[in-house]
C-alpha cells in the first residue's frame, strides 16, 4: 500500500515531510533504547554466570524480536531519518553481544565436571 499527497502550499510537501521523519526518528530512538536494555541484559548474564540453555534461548528471541522491529522500521522510514544509520549499527553490536552469549553459554556447557578428589578427571 502506498500514499501519494500533495499539499496546497508549497511548503506543504516539506511539511508532512518533517512531520513523518520526527515520527520515525522517536521510533528509532525507541528501538536504540531496547538496544540498550538488551546489551544491559546480557551484560547481568554474564556478570552473573548464568550460563544456561534456557537463557540463551530467552536472549536469541529478544534478539530475534530486534531484528523484525528494525526491519520494519527500515520499510516505514521512507525519508531515512538521521537514527537509521546508528540503529543498524546498534543492531549488529547487540548481534555481536548475544554471539559471545552464546560462546560463554557452550562453554560453560562443555566444561569437565572437577571429580570429587578434585583432580579434574
Amino acid at each position: 500500500m502506498s500514499l501519494a499527497a500533495t499539499g496546497r502550499g508549497a511548503q506543504d510537501g516539506q511539511r508532512l515531510r518533517t512531520m513523518f521523519t520526527a515520527a520515525r526518528s522517536a521510533d528509532w530512538a525507541e528501538f536504540l533504547a531496547d538496544c540498550g536494555k538488551f546489551e544491559q541484559e546480557l551484560a547481568k548474564e554474564i556478570r552473573i554466570a548464568k550460563f544456561t540453555l534456557a537463557e540463551l534461548e530467552e536472549e536469541e528471541q529478544s534478539l530475534e524480536r530486534l531484528r523484525r522491529w528494525h526491519r520494519d522500521l527500515t520499510a516505514r522510514d521512507v525519508f531515512g531519518a538521521p537514527e537509521a544509520v546508528t540503529a543498524g549499527e546498534r543492531l549488529k553490536d547487540c548481534t555481536a553481544a548475544c554471539e559471545d552469549y552464546a560462546e560463554r553459554v557452550f562453554a560453560a556447557l562443555h566444561r569437565t565436571p572437577v571429580s570429587e578428589e578434585g583432580t579434574g578427571t
